[in-house]
């Protein structure tokens, strides 16, 4: 009985050294591939991805901005009232809620381009689809079908490129990136000011369908991202990229880091254990609060100047317009300095900016439409860098085996943020005034700032040490 009891010890001691000798020996591939990916500069190789993903990005920041520049037209065309405006702003995001953690757990299971793939096919079909609109009840159940698309693009995007960054230098490397988003928002603002007077609200709508249709051909180029290969313990795909991307330049920079949890098995649930609950929570809340005031703002500024400062429509499209380019300037300055200034004194300081001019506007009354085009649209650039900010700083705190999913769920407040927001405003502004308005988007600002106090500083260190 002892002979059998010893012979049965042995074995089972065999089994597991063998199993931890695997352990280790996946974990020590896994560190050594990660090493040589932060090794390799930024290079040709890079530009491609950034470039078709940014497309992609730049076309679903059409899309998400297209309605506003429809709706002053479609105010007078099907009788609207504040409130069925705010219901058909909202509807949009509260698809993109659901498409956010759809294609989310998708890139998380499935890989990041096969997840990205599916996010523009919907939301370029359903681009196309909303001319056939003819009547309010057929827009809103587009509109929302298409934010399903809309919402998980973004996310995934943010993750893939994320995870072709190294340490040094990612916040500049991915914010230009980013800034494609907001160049996306500027030239659909001016677009608009052009193509809705003279060719009707229709052919917004054909231009993010057709060119995101363009883009979805040119994701069958792209390479899966290396680093989740390496979460899947496949090796061997994920050394042949990166194999390419090293053949692309000779500069090397020396790494050495242990990553021992890389191939780790990943779990949504994992975003509420004691290491990460408290950046979820927090970077949620970052979330809702800078789209509850950007988006609040950009979808309703056309229409502002329109219905409480009866511009006439050109001039309010154009009005609306400025709002983006300061935006894009904002956030250009952004992506120059953020890797010197680091992600949470920036974002501090862009929260408080835009509510001392939110309140502003408040105390003076909003009684100009002068007024909230330069401190309205000022305020919205301030808080635009923020949005674009949170797309580097949430892949960053989450590693690679629930980064998609820990992104998705994030934006999945901006949202409901997106969607609350609009409503809210069409109610507010039909029973208190446009000065209240303004007040509550500077009260939100104000809590943004005590959030971004929490934040943990991520500049210039490696994705494995931020989130083991």
């Amino acid at each position: 009985m002892s002979i059998q009891l010893n012979s049965n010890t042995s074995e089972i001691t065999k089994e597991v050294n063998e199993y931890n000798k695997d352990e280790i020996n996946l974990s020590n591939r896994a560190s050594q591939l990660i090493a040589r990916i932060e090794s390799i500069p930024f290079s040709r190789w890079h530009i491609k991805p950034r470039i078709i993903a940014g497309s992609a990005t730049f076309f679903d920041a059409f899309d998400s901005l297209s309605l506003a520049f429809v709706l002053p037209v479609l105010i007078g065309l099907w009788k609207l009232n504040p409130g069925k405006i705010g219901i058909l702003i909202g509807i949009g995001y509260l698809g993109q809620a659901i498409g956010a953690i759809l294609f989310g757990w998708l890139a998380e299971r499935f890989g990041r381009i096969y997840s990205a793939k599916w996010t523009v096919l919907l939301m370029s079909v359903m681009s196309i689809a909303c001319i056939f609109a003819g009547s309010f009840n057929a827009l809103l159940a587009l509109r929302f079908i298409q934010g399903i698309g809309i919402g998980g693009e973004v996310p995934v995007a943010a993750a893939y490129i994320n995870e072709l960054s190294r340490a040094h230098g990612r916040g500049r490397f991915f914010m230009l990136y980013e800034l494609i988003f907001p160049i996306g928002l500027m030239i659909s603002a001016q677009l608009g000011t052009l193509i809705v007077p003279n060719l009707g609200w229709k052919w917004m709508f054909i231009i993010g369908g057709v060119g995101g249709i363009i883009i979805l051909f040119l994701f069958f180029t792209l390479r899966e991202s290396p680093r989740w290969l390496i979460s899947k313990e496949r090796f061997d795909e994920a050394e042949r990229i990166i194999e390419e991307i090293e053949a692309s330049t000779d500069k090397r920079q020396p790494v050495t880091i242990n990553a021992s949890n890389v191939v780790a098995k990943g779990d949504w649930k994992e975003l509420f254990s004691p290491f990460y609950r408290r950046r979820t929570l927090i970077v949620w809340a970052l979330w809702f609060s800078a789209y509850f005031v950007s988006n609040g703002l950009n979808n309703w500024l056309p229409s502002l100047y329109k219905t409480v400062y009866h511009l006439p429509l050109q001039q309010s499209l154009r009005a609306a317009s400025i709002s983006n380019v300061i935006q894009t300037v904002a956030v250009f300055a952004c992506a120059l300095l953020i890797d010197r200034i680091g992600r949470k004194r920036w974002a501090t300081v862009a929260y408080l900016i835009a509510g001392f001019l939110l309140t502003t506007l408040w105390l003076s009354g909003a009684k100009s439409p002068t007024g909230v085009i330069y401190l309205g649209s000022t305020a919205y650039g301030a808080i635009g860098t923020i949005t674009v900010l949170l797309y580097l700083y949430t892949p960053e705190i989450y590693p690679t085996r629930m980064r998609a999913i820990g992104t998705a769920f994030a934006t999945a407040w901006l949202r409901l943020a997106s969607a609350i927001a609009p409503t809210i405003v069409g109610f507010i502004l039909g029973a208190r005034g446009i000065t209240s308005v303004f007040i509550l988007f500077a009260c939100v600002t104000v809590l943004g700032a005590l959030l971004a106090l929490r934040m943990i500083e991520t500049r210039e260190k490696m994705l494995e040490e931020i989130a083991p």
